[in-house]
């Protein structure tokens, strides 16, 4: 599926999440490292998964759950991970390394790997509260565009945009481009269904409805 990352083909290739957080590069620098980036992450993803929506919630999340966490991950910790410990993560985390790797790691979930991922659907929506007006008195806001597996029910990819500097369809044609389209169905609205859209996504030429 991704050309970026070919951990999703390969059959050897661990399936559980923290082989693949492991895999992703550390980008903080090592003095006064406390945690391995992978636990931080793990703990962010269960976080969010449970409600969390900031680093402050991620701290309280970590600090509940400490006890739990040590246990079933055979760890030792005193301490919890602070706000700001997490603040330092997400500002020197490869966010496009860890986007690639949790992609992997979602097509490995799936019986028979990328060549079971034959649909695929796309929606691009409005984020809350971020339309502002311009001086000519119109609008622009961030919106986002994700790429959905329907074999898995979860979000694949996702991209983020200004409208003042891009569009829904430059968007979506980014995500399209680092995916192996050959055989899939893809799902999107009627704005994305013209043949030029297609022919500059990509060669593999993709079925649409």
């Amino acid at each position: 599926m991704p050309e970026t990352n070919s951990a999703a083909n390969d059959e050897s290739a661990p399936s559980d999440l923290i082989s693949f957080l492991k895999a992703i590069p550390d980008g903080r620098f090592r003095r006064g490292v406390r945690y391995p980036q992978w636990f931080l992450l793990l703990v962010a993803l269960l976080g969010i998964l449970s409600g969390c929506r900031s680093s402050r919630d991620l701290e309280r999340f970590a600090r509940r759950h400490r006890e739990a966490l040590n246990q079933a991950l055979g760890l030792e910790y005193k301490r919890w991970p602070s706000d700001a410990t997490f603040l330092y993560l997400f500002n020197k985390a490869h966010l496009q390394g860890f986007g690639q790797v949790l992609q992997a790691w979602m097509i490995s979930q799936i019986p028979g790997g990328a060549g079971g991922l034959d649909q695929l659907v796309c929606d691009g929506k409005t984020l809350r509260g971020s339309a502002i007006e311009t001086e000519e008195g119109t609008h622009r806001f961030v919106a986002q565009v994700t790429v959905y597996a329907r074999a898995l029910g979860v979000a694949l990819a996702q991209k983020a945009y200004d409208t003042g500097e891009s569009s829904e369809r430059a968007a979506l044609k980014e995500l399209l481009a680092g995916l192996d389209l050959e055989g899939v169905l893809i799902q999107a609205d009627a704005l994305h269904t013209t043949q030029s859209f297609f022919t500059g996504a990509s060669p593999r030429g993709p079925t649409c409805s």
